[in-house]
């Protein structure tokens, strides 16, 4: 049975079709890719199947629920879209925690284990204001592992990383398709797409085609 449908989904903005006819059918413990140019579609599929957008027609179905009918939002998805962004006069720790607070499912050790995999140090007093841009992404993407989640959407994770945190970041994902999680990754590397991913797809002006 598959994780995730998408199903002749399509979003129109002002007259302009933004995602033309979607259709895809992932699984879990699989990772996929998404290639295309900025502006391609791939931010807004992403946000759709996040349920932060409703598609015009068509519908998102997650574990044989409607998105934006049935649930609201995926129940359990780690996400990274756009710049990261937090609260700015805390630590990363600080930051972590307060998110962790709503669903209240991980300790603070997990927190501390998740940003020590990432090559943050939890005890570490900076405020994120203060942190490079390479350190607010580990930021961002231990938030969206933290609490393994079922679905993992992850809009160019790789972002201001260095080659090390590059490697060390791939390692993950591979932990974490393992794991069992269904993971969505949108970037411009090819080398990486092709490395990590089970089905790479090419999204070309709000169209998706299966490289």
């Amino acid at each position: 049975m598959e994780y995730i449908e998408v199903k002749n989904v399509y979003k129109v903005i002002k007259g302009n079709i933004i995602l033309e006819n979607i259709n895809l059918s992932l699984e879990k413990g699989k990772i996929y890719g998404f290639v295309g140019s900025n502006g391609a579609g791939k931010t807004m599929l992403f946000r759709t199947i996040c349920g932060l957008i409703r598609p015009t027609e068509g519908e998102v179905v997650i574990d044989d629920k409607i998105l934006s009918k049935e649930i609201d939002c995926p129940s359990s998805c780690g996400v990274i879209l756009d710049t990261p962004g937090f609260w700015e006069n805390q630590t990363g720790f600080e930051c972590l925690k307060n998110i962790a607070s709503i669903k209240s499912i991980i300790d603070e050790d997990t927190i501390s284990l998740w940003m020590l995999k990432l090559g943050l140090n939890p005890k570490n007093k900076r405020v994120f204001r203060k942190y490079s841009l390479g350190m607010k992404q580990k930021l961002a993407l231990a938030q969206a592992f933290m609490e393994s989640p079922d679905l993992l959407i992850l809009d160019e994770p790789t972002n201001a990383l260095d080659e090390e945190s590059i490697d060390n970041l791939k390692l993950i994902l591979k932990k974490e398709r393992i794991r069992g999680a269904t993971i969505l990754i949108a970037s411009h590397n090819k080398r990486d797409i092709e490395e990590l991913c089970d089905k790479v797809f090419k999204v070309d002006s709000g169209r998706i085609a299966e490289v």
